[in-house]
């Protein structure tokens, strides 16, 4: 492929087998190549230093992760989930969402992406959501993956996301523990969950694409419309950035 749509996914640090790496989960790359025809380039958690490939991507996909971020990124002073932080990543995402929001550059984020999201622009999190009254529980319980992205409940969509769609509601899959509690300024909600959580965001004055969604639509993508249309939507704005880029 001549001068490839390239699409870069931020790396969490994993311990395995004793050494520390680099990894995502595959169905984010396969639901890029599948579903947005763009060619996906891990970047590594190594901080602002990796900034750099802002000039050399089309879009980034803000991935989600069995991490959260740091509780003091966002002023909470405590921490329910102490053992499942990522502070590399955090030290990568985030000044990278500013800078990729600042350039233009088109960005999907999943799960922990948009959390993320949130948090680069000012907003906050619930920690426990599944402990408030009147939440549910948006875990995905303990079963093989089949169980785990099984469609668990719906959520209403609107405005550029009901659009990209084509419905005002949708079945999603639920594997997230935390959830938006302060909307960040600038942010649009485009989708609720029925308990009130909120289920996807945009960045209003973005001059790209610019959603995020709390479930995980790479899981069996092509097999979903909504899925499908979410990442077809996502490879054009990579497309049209992309013609930008060549032609700089």
């Amino acid at each position: 492929m001549q001068n490839p749509i390239l699409v870069g996914i931020p790396a969490c640090t994993k311990l395995i087998s004793g050494y520390i790496q680099h990894a995502t989960p595959a169905r984010y790359s396969q639901a890029l190549i599948q579903g947005a025809n763009a060619v996906p380039v891990l970047i590594p958690p190594e901080g602002e230093r990796m900034l750099p490939l802002l000039e050399r991507v089309d879009g980034i996909l803000f991935n989600g992760s069995p991490s959260n971020i740091m509780p003091t990124l966002y002023g909470a002073d405590y921490d329910a989930t102490p053992d499942e932080h990522d502070m590399d990543r955090d030290a990568t995402t985030i000044p990278m969402i500013r800078a990729a929001l600042e350039r233009g550059i088109p960005m999907l984020g999943i799960c922990r992406g948009m959390q993320e999201l949130n948090i680069a622009l000012g907003g906050t999190l619930f920690q426990e959501v599944h402990k408030l009254p009147d939440r549910m529980d948006h875990r995905s319980g303990e079963g093989d993956n089949e169980f785990r992205f099984r469609l668990q409940h719906e959520v209403q969509l609107s405005g550029e996301l009901a659009r990209i769609s084509g419905a005002s509601s949708i079945q999603v899959n639920s594997l997230h523990g935390q959830a938006i509690d302060q909307l960040a300024p600038g942010l649009v909600v485009e989708a609720v969950a029925p308990d009130g959580t909120i289920e996807a965001v945009r960045v209003e004055a973005a001059r790209s694409f610019a959603i995020a969604v709390q479930w995980h639509p790479e899981w069996e993508a092509i097999h979903f419309p909504d899925r499908l249309r979410l990442f077809q939507a996502f490879g054009e704005a990579c497309a049209a950035a992309h013609v930008a880029r060549m032609a700089a």
